[in-house]
């Protein structure tokens, strides 16, 4: 038997990458990796639903496979389209960008010491990247890709998960579905829980009538205070009775702060696409 020992570059059907430079950031301009996956066949007459994903040099390839094999017919879920937001980086994390993009500003009295003992980077970027999504990301997204504008959904994990929630408590309809997992509701003293208030008061005084909706998921093998952040935030949110608010919360008990991942992608695939024909 003769062994072809030819190299070829695996790729994902239906994805591609490219670079976008951003100028959202006045002090410099940043190179981000976007990622995309667009399935196959005629698109629905109002577009695609969308999942702009973060973290994506860590998740696209997890949760885009999770889309092409929960989606095939006759019983999967209808057909979406991945927006994976990355780095210009080949590892799973570019730890400075994420630290400053999906977080606020915080001096180093409000966070807690680094197990490393080293100093937090640069942080607080969490409204410029709002803005980048918003006004640089998706129109271009719209333009190259029929999307549907009224089936848009974040998904971020810990950090990321904090952007989440940032986002749907700031800018509400920036997205109508918010996948928020394992968020570090921690950063700045809990200053979510503030802005969580605020959010509440004015979900109810504007009367929504279109359905906004949150999935919080966390691993059961996380700190006990992940835990007990995530499930109380979904408590008090539920108690507040909002509508058309729908709102659910799942603890994966044999997970950790990474294993819980790929279980969070299927149950966010779930929570925002229905119950499979």
């Amino acid at each position: 038997m003769t062994l072809n020992t030819n190299r070829l570059s695996f790729t994902i059907p239906g994805t591609e990458q490219w670079r976008m430079t951003s100028t959202y950031d006045k002090e410099k301009e940043k190179e981000y990796r976007i990622f995309v996956y667009q399935p196959k066949g005629t698109p629905p007459v109002d577009g695609y639903p969308i999942l702009y994903l973060l973290d994506a040099n860590a998740l696209f390839g997890s949760m885009v496979e999770a889309v092409r094999l929960q989606t095939r017919k006759p019983h999967g879920y209808d057909p979406i389209i991945v927006v994976g937001i990355g780095y210009e980086t080949d590892e799973p994390f570019d730890l400075e960008g994420r630290f400053f993009d999906y977080t606020i500003p915080a001096s180093g009295e409000e966070l807690p010491l680094r197990k490393n003992g080293m100093e937090w980077p640069k942080v607080g970027g969490a409204d410029l990247f709002i803005h980048f999504i918003e006004n640089e990301l998706k129109p271009k997204i719209e333009a190259r890709y029929p999307i549907n504008k009224r089936k848009q959904a974040l998904f971020g994990h810990s950090l990321g998960g904090f952007f989440t929630l940032y986002t749907l408590f700031n800018k509400t309809d920036a997205f109508q579905t918010y996948i928020a997992g394992s968020p570090s509701i921690w950063w700045k003293n809990q200053y979510l829980t503030s802005l969580e208030n605020t959010f509440c008061q004015t979900f109810k005084e504007n009367k929504y009538q279109e359905e906004k909706s949150l999935f919080i998921g966390v691993g059961g093998k996380e700190k006990k205070s992940m835990i007990e952040d995530a499930r109380d935030m979904y408590d008090r949110l539920l108690a507040q009775n909002m509508n058309p608010f729908r709102l659910d919360f799942r603890k994966f008990d044999e997970e950790g702060h990474v294993t819980v991942l790929h279980p969070l992608i299927s149950r966010a695939l779930e929570f925002f696409l229905g119950k499979k024909d």
